[in-house]
């Protein structure tokens, strides 16, 4: 059986390294397997993205740095075959550029984009997260790292009902 992960994270700042937040969802074909969400120190003390996602340094700052994170959660993630993130090459770069920065090796999944799903199976006034989920009707408190992650997981999940395939 193939397992995915649908992953999303939050930055404090423009540089990809400065994630704050992480959510993921574990599934499968057809359903949600686990939820898993965690605060992360950024490296830098100051969050300039707090009006879109709500996180504040005081928020943040005794949270775990993100290699400590990804400690705890490397091994669970180690055992999906494919990351689903929606607009990958954010949340891609984001990983890369935080496994880069704490001297981590890079996981080899390959990421699958829900953003290209999207226009694939549905014809939406445009393909954001929030119009998606909207339009499938998916609950979502946008910009909550675990509430995109999940929101993306069932984005999946509907285009495989339809057909799609790995």
């Amino acid at each position: 059986m193939q397992l995915f992960a649908a992953i999303d994270f939050e930055t404090s700042s423009s540089e990809r390294n400065s994630a704050c937040a992480l959510g993921y969802v574990i599934f499968n074909h057809s359903k949600i397997i686990k939820k898993q969400s965690y605060l992360i120190k950024p490296p830098k003390p100051e969050v300039h993205f707090t009006e879109i996602h709500g996180l504040t340094w005081d928020m943040l700052k005794k949270e775990k740095t993100f290699d400590k994170v990804w400690k705890e959660v490397k091994e669970e993630l180690s055992r999906v075959d494919f990351f689903f993130a929606h607009n990958a090459s954010f949340d891609r770069s984001v990983l890369h550029s935080c496994c880069y920065y704490y001297n981590i090796e890079l996981p080899p999944q390959e990421f699958k984009d829900t953003v290209v799903l999207a226009r694939k199976y549905w014809e939406f006034e445009n393909n954001k997260l929030n119009t998606v989920c909207k339009n499938l009707r998916i609950p979502l408190n946008h910009h909550d790292a675990l509430s995109d992650a999940k929101g993306c997981a069932l984005i999946a999940i509907e285009a495989f009902k339809k057909g799609y395939v790995i």
